[in-house]
């Protein structure tokens, strides 16, 4: 059994990873996250997540290896993380008052296999006043999140009225199908 690595920038996947009850060592690199044309939204979080993998995986040797990346998509449209904070209160009043997909995408591998998967999670917004937007920008500053929001920050507590699959999912790592990928297919388990 290899060492367990995640490879990610996100403080949320970090947590979410530890309270799973994984002893692991973290490993942040830069990764542009570009998306060729023409892929669907699962298709391109897929991608995304099996790019960053291949990236990482050129600094590793026998370990195991888990990357991530999400999206959000509304009205056929995916987002990303904002740019700045004009663009994330573009973001937040295009999902306000409206449902949308939260799309995360993770491939876990070893130096023989790679295992690359996603998870949806349908997610509804009360309407958003321009106040309430504002103030979650500057108090809580979304810019390292798809879709400009956390789930787990004061916009999810008091907007979000509905979501059907998975909350973890939202906040970045569908820890369910992790669970399940690394004891299944790589013999590994918290306890």
């Amino acid at each position: 059994m290899g060492k367990l690595v995640l490879g990610s920038n996100s403080p949320r996947r970090k947590q979410l990873l530890e309270e799973a009850g994984y002893h692991f060592d973290l490993i942040k690199y830069d990764f542009d996250e570009n998306i060729p044309a023409g892929l669907t939204p699962i298709e391109s979080a897929e991608h995304l997540a099996r790019d960053k993998n291949k990236s990482y995986r050129n600094h590793l040797e026998n370990e195991i290896l888990i990357t991530a990346d999400t999206i959000v998509v509304v009205e056929e449209k995916m987002m990303g993380k904002p740019e700045n904070e004009k663009h994330a209160c573009e973001m937040l009043k295009v999902l306000s008052g409206k449902s949308h997909h939260v799309i995360s995408g993770v491939s876990i591998s070893d130096h023989q296999k790679n295992y690359t998967f996603s998870d949806v999670t349908h997610v509804t917004f009360d309407l958003l006043a321009d106040q309430e937007i504002n103030y979650y920008i500057q108090k809580f500053s979304p810019f390292d999140k798809a879709g400009a929001y956390g789930i787990q920050d004061w916009i999810g507590l008091i907007k979000i009225n509905r979501i059907e699959g998975s909350y973890f999912n939202v906040m970045g790592l569908p820890t369910h199908q992790v669970y399940n990928v690394l004891k299944d297919k790589f013999k590994i388990t918290p306890y």
